[in-house]
């Protein structure tokens, strides 16, 4: 399910839907035509690397900057499209790549897709001497600002995860803003958590992850486990992470130009009311409880308008004695790991996250896929 399948959410008609795509076609190809008449080969790394960079920053920019003006009834329907035209390409995709398979599953009434090594499946291996164990759990909450994407949208980069990690991973396709604002995503989140528990999956093999809003929604979710009393997970691994919802840290106008993100980041539909520096949206203003916050894994771009409100995140664990490992990455916009595989930064940052998964979740031989 996504968005615009729930009973509650408004869609555009076909006609409007289609006008929608073809002004985001517009958009990005008149975003990507003023490439070339930039420095596009600058950068920290290779030439090829410092094109693809400044191919990737416009036109996701582009992409960004036209969604945030869209009605919200275009962008879910929008949306939808995407998320079909991603059903029909990645699975064969992260199939040749990954060796990965993705199922549809709802876990406590929360819907969401599994990625997992086929090597692990029963469907795909009949030898139990030949089966991959699986190494842990990962709960993926995927980013957008808490208000859009979808999970199918993110598989590719989770498919990764299986491959680097040996884990398998879920990702929730929660609730989101502005239908569904604070905390309904949280209490999805929640409830998958308690989901995996009951089905079996030890806390010691869990890992909470997210990337943007999925990161600061991650952090939202451990302080609300903390609260509920439900086990803290093994390890929470970060990427870009939206920390601080309420923007006024430097490099949120200091990085506009080289980050992603548009100027006008929206967080109003998601607060709904909450004030922005409230611990329970905004990580960065909680004090982290060293007996219960979970190991850290945290990677972001020194060129994003997230860099600082993410740096004072780091250091307040750090101050409150919890196992950080932090990666800061030189000319690098937001979520950088997910737009840019490929990069030399990127390979770092999952050489660095598979180690630190193997060192917090303890790998179990007799572990079976999550069913």
């Amino acid at each position: 399910m996504v968005m615009a399948d729930r009973p509650e959410v408004e869609t555009a008609s076909g006609p409007v839907t289609a006008l929608t795509l073809v002004g985001l076609a517009d958009g990005m190809l008149n975003g990507l035509a003023r490439v070339p008449f930039r420095r596009f080969w600058n950068g920290p790394s290779g030439l090829l690397d410092n094109v693809g960079q400044s191919v990737t920053r416009q036109a996701v920019r582009s992409f960004m900057g036209y969604i945030v003006g869209l009605p919200i009834e275009e962008f879910r329907s929008m949306e939808k499209v995407l998320d079909d035209l991603c059903r029909v390409v990645i699975p064969p995709f992260i199939h040749l790549t990954d060796d990965v398979e993705v199922t549809d599953d709802e876990i406590n009434g929360v819907p969401g897709l599994w990625l997992r090594s086929r090597a692990s499946s029963d469907e795909f291996v009949d030898d139990d001497q030949r089966k991959t164990a699986i190494d842990g759990t990962i709960l993926y909450l995927h980013g957008g600002g808490y208000i859009g994407t979808t999970p199918m949208m993110y598989s590719a980069f989770a498919a990764s995860l299986v491959s680097g990690t040996g884990c398998e991973v879920f990702i929730a396709d929660y609730r989101m803003a502005p239908e569904f604002p604070f905390p309904a995503g949280v209490h999805d989140a929640a409830d998958v958590y308690r989901g995996l528990l009951e089905r079996g999956v030890d806390a010691d093999h869990l890992v909470i992850a997210g990337d943007s809003g999925g990161g600061g929604l991650a952090t939202s979710l451990a302080g609300y486990l903390r609260e509920v009393g439900l086990p803290r997970p093994a390890a929470v691994a970060l990427f870009s992470p939206e920390v601080d919802l309420d923007m006024d840290h430097p490099s949120i106008t200091e990085n506009a130009s080289t980050d992603i993100l548009p100027w006008n980041v929206p967080v109003t539909p998601y607060l709904h009311g909450v004030q922005p520096d409230d611990k329970r949206v905004s990580m960065v203003y909680a004090e982290p409880d060293d007996e219960w916050f979970p190991p850290t894994f945290v990677c972001w771009g020194a060129d994003e308008m997230f860099r600082d409100p993410i740096r004072d995140f780091v250091t307040s664990l750090e101050k409150a004695g919890i196992e950080v490992t932090a990666l800061e990455e030189r000319g690098m916009f937001h979520v950088f790991p997910i737009l840019m595989p490929w990069a030399e930064s990127s390979h770092e940052v999952y050489r660095t996250l598979n180690e630190f998964v193997g060192r917090h979740v303890a790998s179990d031989p007799e572990a079976t896929p999550t069913h």
